[in-house]
């Protein structure tokens, strides 16, 4: 009796389990679970150099909750991959490439794992100008706006992990959690979307691509052509790609589940006219980037290449990594990794208006313009770049590159400042703002600026 209930229970568990997995929380949840859990695991671990328990629990583990005890994780170091799933009946996979880094595979027959593009530039590490520092800084506020940063608060962890402070080009203060160094890649997130805007501004200045120009996304070649590329980095591009981290949103599904994330962005229906509606939505981005990577070649050897040539190269970003779908579109929203050194270097970009070693990279009026707040973002976005309010007490001129878990990269071109912070802020500030105002309030002390 006991066994024919036990198989009566097995078989409605197994029942329950495919309704579920076939309805529409679970054809999304599902996939978002394991897939961040394999994406990030494998990224973390073979890009970024991070142990990977240690990844898991910093960036992954707070995400899920209790869910994270029900996804069983297998890391592969030969072969560099990370499967994972759920009771055995549902999981991801997770590839790494050399120069590509991670890709979720959910078709091996969309997936070419043979094509990869080695880095062959040395990494290229800023020296710290003591005598600059002292000259400009008080060292001692200084200090300790780094130890403030690097403190957590009563309430919760803050997990910094790397800070970088640049003043007029010269590194002037770092520092690093334990096991972590100038060496070390980090996850950038959505300031991934600064980037892509900046290939944008590098693309347009030779004169490849036109922002503003209707039918310069192939990906939208319908009755949605009249959306531009710049609608789309200003997220007003109004398709409905709502973007909310449940695990159960467009963009959770668009991230975990699609192979191919332009297609699946593009096949979104229509909700406003393009330059209507603000609505941040890495779709958005995901398509524009898919746009100006056609620019950059036929293949994706070819494309990447490109960027390499068009932006990291000049600006002597050798570690930066930016990671592609299953199909190869770049994942310009949310997927590139670079040293805290070469994503300040990016930010240092926008602080001498576009120019590097006395070449223009973009155009001088670019900067101006990503920092031109959009209209219907009440103004808090620009064009891949996000705009402190007044309350955060930061200098007038004051933009970021932004992102999940506490990302950041701040701007300040009066002060001749850029600032990153990187770490695994979750459900708490990243202090950024702080750790801005103490910098700027360092340099001031020294100069007697007001």
């Amino acid at each position: 009796m006991y066994k024919k209930i036990a198989a009566g229970a097995g078989a409605l568990l197994v029942a329950g389990a495919i309704a579920f997995n076939l309805s529409p929380i679970g054809r999304i949840y599902l996939h978002s679970g394991t897939g961040i859990v394999a994406k990030q695991t494998c990224s973390l671990t073979f890009v970024t150099g991070l142990e990977s328990e240690r990844a898991q629990n910093l960036y992954v583990r707070p995400l899920l909750g209790a869910a994270a005890d029900f996804i069983s994780v297998d890391i592969d170091e030969e072969d560099r991959e990370v499967r994972t799933s759920i009771f055995g009946l549902w999981g991801k996979h997770a590839v790494y490439r050399d120069g590509l880094g991670c890709s979720l595979v959910h078709d091996s027959r969309n997936f070419d794992d043979t094509v990869s593009v080695p880095m062959t530039r040395p990494h290229d590490t800023l020296r710290l100008n003591s005598e600059h520092r002292d000259a400009h800084f008080d060292r001692a506020a200084l200090d300790t706006a780094l130890d403030t940063a690097f403190a957590d608060p009563d309430w919760g962890p803050r997990n910094t992990l790397g800070i970088a402070i640049l003043h007029r080009g010269e590194l002037i203060a770092e520092r690093y959690a334990d096991g972590l160094s100038s060496e070390s890649r980090f996850h950038g997130w959505s300031m991934t979307k600064s980037f892509t805007t900046t290939l944008a501004g590098a693309l347009e200045y030779q004169g490849r691509i036109d922002t503003r120009a209707t039918g310069a996304v192939p990906a939208l070649a319908d009755d949605r052509a009249d959306i531009t590329i710049e609608h789309l980095l200003r997220m007003t591009g109004g398709l409905a790609i709502e973007e909310t981290n449940t695990g159960t949103d467009p963009t959770s599904e668009m991230l975990f589940s699609q192979s191919d994330m332009a297609h699946y962005a593009a096949t979104r229906r229509r909700l406003h006219a393009p330059g209507e509606h603000w609505q941040y939505m890495s779709g958005n981005t995901v398509l524009a980037n898919h746009a100006i990577q056609q620019v950059l070649g036929s293949t994706l050897e070819q494309q990447i290449a490109g960027v390499r040539e068009l932006l990291f190269e000049p600006l002597g970003m050798n570690t930066a990594v930016i990671e592609v779908d299953e199909t190869g579109t770049m994942q310009g929203s949310s997927y590139m990794y670079a040293t805290a050194h070469d994503w300040a270097r990016l930010a240092l970009l926008y602080a001498n208006e576009g120019m590097v070693d006395g070449q223009r990279v973009f155009a001088q009026d670019w900067a101006e313009r990503v920092a031109t707040p959009t209209a219907a973002s009440a103004g808090d976005y620009g064009m891949g770049f996000w705009i402190p309010n007044a309350d955060a007490g930061l200098p007038a001129d004051a933009y970021m590159m932004n992102g999940f878990q506490g990302q950041n990269a701040m701007i300040l071109t009066q002060d001749e400042l850029v600032i990153v912070r990187f770490g695994a802020s979750n459900g708490i500030s990243s202090g950024t703002f702080d750790l801005t105002r103490a910098v700027v309030a360092a340099k001031h002390a020294a100069t007697g600026e007001n």
